[in-house]
């Protein structure tokens, strides 16, 4: 690194955790990859990612790769990451999800989802 920043335009982010039954994983994929089509829609969206937990590093050793989860405790858990240009598009486009999507996604969870969100750093 020369010790240089280079500007990058501020973005809004979200983030949410889902804590998904277990039985009910192969609806809520579904389901997120039918939001995710939508939410990349919405005015001022510049990127949307669905991810399951498939791995800890949780008892391994330095530089060894993450070891894969064995057996399911009490949910499955996914996160979202959705990025806009700005959090006034994020305002509008996280009205459309909770009337839009609340109750599909809600049925599907151990939990209300948590919700994080701000502005990137990077």
């Amino acid at each position: 690194m020369d010790g240089t920043v280079e500007a990058r335009e501020n973005r809004f982010l979200e983030i949410k955790l889902f804590q998904v039954k277990p039985d009910k994983t192969a609806e809520f994929e579904a389901l997120a990859t039918e939001i995710a089509e939508e939410q990349k829609r919405r005015p001022g969206c510049t990127d949307i990612k669905y991810m399951k937990r498939f791995y800890t590093v949780d008892g391994i050793g330095s530089g060894d790769p993450p070891r894969e989860l064995t057996k399911i405790v009490k949910c499955v858990k996914y996160f979202s990451c959705w990025e806009f240009d700005h959090k006034e598009n994020y305002g509008k486009a996280v009205e459309w999800f909770f009337t839009e999507c609340l109750k599909p996604v809600q049925r599907l969870l151990i939990a209300p989802f948590d919700i994080h969100c701000g502005d990137s750093v990077y």
